[in-house]
């Protein structure tokens, strides 16, 4: 997903050190791996997929840049190979925003709309969806009276609203888009899925045998971390480059011959991130 640009900043060596330490003191909390990918990986890749991962994103909604929606009508396939869920829905880019009134609209349609699908494709109420924001820095009032909309939405029909942002500081005053709706979120409960594929706080696309939790990442409030991206971002991840493929993306492990599945690598504190099953 994502696309921010990310400087040499203080907060990367402090995600190190404070992941450190918890590794230290044996305080480091279970996370589980998991995986998302615009495209459905196809019903015979599940038990492939399987060995590896313990949830897996699923669509409502077209991806970004897609123009279906791939994963309608694979919730219970996927439930069936023991897979938990991590439920997202795309939302909108600044520049489709008018002004805060027009975002607060089509953030509440937007909701309705999530809503609407989640329950069609058999997502019980309390299921978590992901508010997919793509556009990191400090989110402008047009961005929040969207996203505001759309949580509160969300959670008038029954469902916990999330959402995907980015944990990378940027800027000269190094905003973290994770923090930046946190603080001005008010009180209301939102799950956040914060995406920072540079190495380091990543290990790049490795499969590790204890999967770094979210709170590696640098955002102490995150449940679920997107720390690999297909294909990865070159300027960033020059120290971990080697984990990757030659071609640049990230494959799980005995897919890419038969199957030529890339993705990116996630990892959750429940193995049932968005409560789906």
């Amino acid at each position: 997903m994502p696309r921010t640009a990310r400087p040499a900043c203080a907060a990367c060596a402090f995600a190190v050190l404070f992941f450190a330490a918890h590794l230290a003191a044996g305080a480091a909390p279970a996370a589980y791996l998991g995986f998302d990918t615009n495209n459905y990986p196809g019903d015979a890749a599940l038990p492939i997929l399987k060995e590896t991962f313990s949830f897996a994103g699923y669509w409502l909604n077209e991806p970004p840049g897609g123009a279906s929606t791939p994963w309608t009508g694979k919730r219970e396939i996927l439930r069936r190979n023991g897979f938990g869920f991590l439920v997202l829905f795309n939302g909108r880019l600044e520049h489709e925003l008018k002004t805060a009134s027009h975002a607060a609209m089509l953030g509440s349609s937007d909701a309705r709309l999530a809503a609407k699908v989640a329950a069609r494709e058999g997502f019980r109420a309390s299921t978590v969806i992901f508010l997919d924001q793509e556009e990191g820095g400090e989110m402008e009032p047009d961005q929040m009276a969207y996203l505001l909309a759309w949580t509160d939405g969300v959670a008038a029909a029954g469902f916990r609203p999330g959402v995907y942002c980015s944990g990378i500081p940027v800027g000269s005053r190094e905003v973290v888009t994770a923090r930046d709706i946190h603080e001005r979120a008010g009180k209301r409960s939102i799950a956040f899925f914060v995406y920072d594929d540079a190495c380091p706080p990543s290990p790049g696309c490795a499969y590790e045998k204890k999967p770094r939790p979210p709170t590696a990442s640098g955002v102490p409030f995150a449940s679920v971390w997107q720390f690999a991206q297909s294909p990865r971002r070159r300027e960033f991840t020059a120290p971990c480059g080697a984990t990757y493929d030659g071609d640049g993306n990230c494959y799980a492990p005995g897919t890419k011959a038969a199957h030529s599945i890339f993705l990116d690598l996630d990892s959750a504190t429940s193995a049932d991130p968005s409560n789906g099953r």
